[in-house]
């Protein structure tokens, strides 16, 4: 029997809720979807088999998150790397079959869809491939390595009647389908500006990861590993680390601004690429060879609104949004989307008047007075509302309903061509720090331009 995983974040997600919705004032707790975690048998007609395709850090949670779902099995994995094999079974609790060829798993017949987890310069044949095969994808975020592979799947995706989801779990959450619910009900009135940050400090964090103690040309197939990169002797920190560098990942962009990106266009219903970019940073305290900034701001256009987005991994930081409008901000965090209201006009007169003569600034404050001055014991009491939810990065929401559009075939919240904008933005803040320059997505040639 596979073992159960309760993490010490599902007991912190847990409590967090509970307390919350007991002690913070003007606090409501937001019911889940508890559909994935009802009990019942799912009738064989319904149970979905699934392969596996990538068992690294991310897929082990994947695979591991989505054999608790009811009705869904997997049956198969794929990874260049034998001991995922070993790892693939362990998770499953079961003999499973095990390749390291991925397209084994898409000529079989058994497999109704397909789980990837691969690098990102994997990403699109893998997905591509997947859907010639007719198999329905769920594929990790970002969606693409660059945007020429994003037209490409999205093109694919366009020529079948596959379902394609990608995996940044924010369009799923509870919590982002308030803060959209509010948003689109005016409570922030105009929206002015967006922000969000996201900071780590520590070498897991800055993916300075301990390969794999036997990891050798023996257990691994180096060659295929690197795909359409430049070939290189074999090196077991690339295959660890790969997302530092460019040739086989996109950055701290890819990896956790993509989150950023796919939440806001959520909340606010944006499924387009931005109209402009520019980006900053560099690399600050992680010189262990990389190539991708470990500090990266990004100043953002999406329509008319200014978005303005920091990643970093040498300080830990707050990892909130913060949508900001004329009648008040909405603040989005791991846990709880907080709305407070502001009034936008002045609670006192104007202290220009501190420019006029004496008989004139007592005339001003005089009527003042009588036209603001509120009646003793009715002062209004405008009241910050926090909701309390379950965590916006859980992966079980969005791979439920992921499978379960697989059932249905009905739409999921972030389909490959909503994957391929948040990706684009990731692009486009990379090309920007890469050229110093801001730059913008050209529709017409497809590609991305620089300005002025």
């Amino acid at each position: 029997m596979a073992k159960s995983v309760f993490s010490r974040r599902t007991f912190l997600q847990a409590s967090a809720g509970a307390a919350g919705a007991s002690l913070v004032p003007g606090s409501l707790l937001l019911d889940p979807d508890p559909s994935y975690a009802a009990a019942g048998p799912v009738a064989p007609s319904d149970r979905i088999r699934f392969g596996m395709v990538g068992v690294g850090m991310e897929g082990s949670g994947v695979l591991s998150t989505a054999i608790q779902l009811r009705g869904v099995e997997c049956v198969a994995a794929a990874d260049l790397y034998d001991g995922r094999h070993i790892l693939a079974r362990e998770i499953v609790g079961k003999p499973i079959r095990t390749t390291r060829r991925y397209k084994e798993l898409l000529d079989s017949k058994d497999i109704d869809a397909i789980l990837i987890a691969v690098p990102d310069h994997w990403h699109k044949q893998v997905v591509v491939d997947a859907l010639a095969a007719g198999k329905d994808v769920y594929c990790e975020k970002p969606m693409s390595h660059n945007p020429a592979d994003g037209l490409e799947m999205v093109a694919a995706y366009k020529k079948t009647d596959r379902i394609v989801q990608i995996g940044a779990q924010r369009t799923s959450s509870v919590l982002c389908a308030k803060a959209r619910e509010m948003i689109e009900q005016g409570a922030i009135g105009e929206l002015n500006l967006v922000e969000a940050t996201y900071g780590r400090n520590d070498p897991n964090g800055a993916w300075e990861y301990p390969p794999p103690p036997d990891l050798s040309p023996e257990n691994l197939d180096w060659d295929t590993w690197q795909g359409t990169a430049a070939k290189k002797p074999f090196d077991p920190l690339t295959f660890a680390r790969w997302r530092c560098w460019k040739e086989y990942g996109t950055g701290v962009a890819g990896d956790l601004l993509v989150h950023l990106i796919s939440g806001m266009q959520f909340v606010l219903g944006i499924n387009e690429a931005p109209r402009r970019v520019s980006a900053f940073g560099g690399i600050y305290r992680w010189k262990d060879g990389r190539n991708m900034p470990d500090c990266h701001p990004v100043l953002y256009e999406y329509g008319n609104v200014p978005v303005y987005m920091r990643l970093m991994l040498g300080c830990e930081s707050a990892e909130v949004t913060r949508f900001m409008g004329s009648k008040g901000s909405i603040e989005l965090r791991e846990f709880s989307v907080t709305y407070a209201p502001q009034a936008g006009i002045d609670l006192s007169p104007s202290y220009y008047t501190a420019s006029y003569p004496g008989k004139m600034k007592e005339a001003y404050l005089k009527q003042w007075h009588e036209e603001h001055d509120l009646v003793p014991g009715k002062e209004p009491l405008p009241e910050t509302i926090t909701y309390n939810g379950n965590d916006y990065d859980d992966l079980r929401p969005h791979l439920w309903k992921f499978f379960e559009a697989v059932r249905s075939r009905k739409p999921v919240p972030q389909d490959a061509v909503f994957g391929h904008h948040a990706a684009l933005g990731c692009h486009l803040a990379n090309e920007s720090y890469f050229r110093k320059t801001p730059v913008y997505w050209d529709e017409a040639s497809a590609s991305i331009k620089s300005m002025g």
